[in-house]
């Protein structure tokens, strides 16, 4: 796909601002949380038995609970994967703008704290199976991601804003129920995450807010395409050891349906959140096109209730996560 230049000028406009953003919606890594000061500190006397209190405290989260925690931490630690297609949109990346470089690289390296820190501490847990759940996350590295939104730095922002804001819903509520099973350090670790996921949401939606500014049909129609085609979700070719490519994801989303910790209903209440968050009802400016795609964009909340009302909650199947051990 071939860059509209308007898009080009627009993405180099913002990238002058880009500062800013960072100032706003990124932490200071001197002064961010880093996953050892939420994991027990082997350098103390009392550190065996700060694990036997931790392992304690896992064993009694349900099978569908880890099974979602872990489908989480593989997405988290598939990051290489996210930074290189974010570097690779037109306007962003080596021949792009360095401001919006350094936005992708200090992201990635706020996000990176995730996969470190939910890795290690359900490795202390002794209830996974870290060699499967680390053959997963090598493979949904390897296989990369078709997310529908080309080389385009306004569909791929779109996606990002939907994307964060689901992240934050899962690991918030990952967080709820941790703390509902007894849980209160887990909920604790899961709860920082979701605080992450919620500034960097506010921060995508924030550039999908200043591109409507100035550029406003265009964006309307990159919005329209990204919902037709509808968002999936990095771990959308999730696997396991010897399965095909995404034998594993409607498993897992399975699970996080039945739960709660993320659903049909989730993706309609994120849709009709940015409809609301970027005016879309009162947008002007547009050309005939974008006018179509604002109509089609603000029923579509309601058509995708109706579908969410008729989804039910499915039963397991006869399927083992190898990354849980019995």
């Amino acid at each position: 796909m071939i860059l509209d230049p308007s898009r080009r000028e627009v993405m180099h406009f913002l990238a002058q601002q880009t500062e800013q953003a960072i100032d706003q919606f990124l932490g200071k890594i001197d002064e961010n949380w880093q996953p050892a000061d939420l994991l027990p500190d082997s350098s103390h006397d009392d550190f065996t038995e700060q694990i036997r209190d931790l392992r304690e405290s896992c064993k009694e989260l349900p099978y569908d609970y880890m099974v979602v925690l872990i489908g989480d931490i593989i997405t988290e630690e598939a990051l290489p994967t996210y930074e290189s297609w974010l570097m690779d949109i037109e306007g962003i990346g080596k021949t792009g703008e360095e401001g919006w470089s350094k936005w992708i690289r200090m992201w990635t390296a706020e996000e990176n704290r995730h996969g470190d820190l939910l890795n290690k501490y359900v490795y202390l847990s002794g209830r996974i199976n870290m060699r499967q759940m680390e053959i997963s996350t090598q493979h949904l590295i390897a296989d990369g991601m078709d997310l529908g939104t080309a080389r385009d730095p306004y569909r791929n922002f779109v996606y990002t804003s939907f994307q964060e804001t689901a992240t934050n819903i899962s690991h918030r509520r990952t967080a709820s129920l941790a703390k509902k099973y007894g849980n209160t350090h887990l909920s604790k670790i899961c709860g920082v995450v979701a605080a992450d996921e919620a500034r960097h949401a506010k921060a995508y939606k924030h550039f999908i807010t200043r591109i409507f500014e100035v550029d406003p049909s265009e964006m309307m129609l990159a919005f329209e395409d990204m919902m037709r085609k509808k968002i999936v979700m990095p771990a959308h070719f999730l696997r396991q050891q010897g399965e095909k490519v995404g034998a594993a994801w409607n498993h897992f989303s399975d699970a996080a349906q039945r739960i709660g910790v993320y659903t049909t209903k989730d993706y309609t209440d994120i849709l009709e959140g940015l409809v609301d968050e970027w005016k879309i009802a009162h947008m002007t400016g547009l050309n005939d096109a974008a006018e179509r795609a604002r109509d089609y964009l603000m029923a579509l909340p309601e058509r995708f209730r109706k579908v969410a009302e008729r989804t039910g909650i499915k039963a397991p199947l006869d399927y083992q996560f190898n990354w849980i051990l019995p």
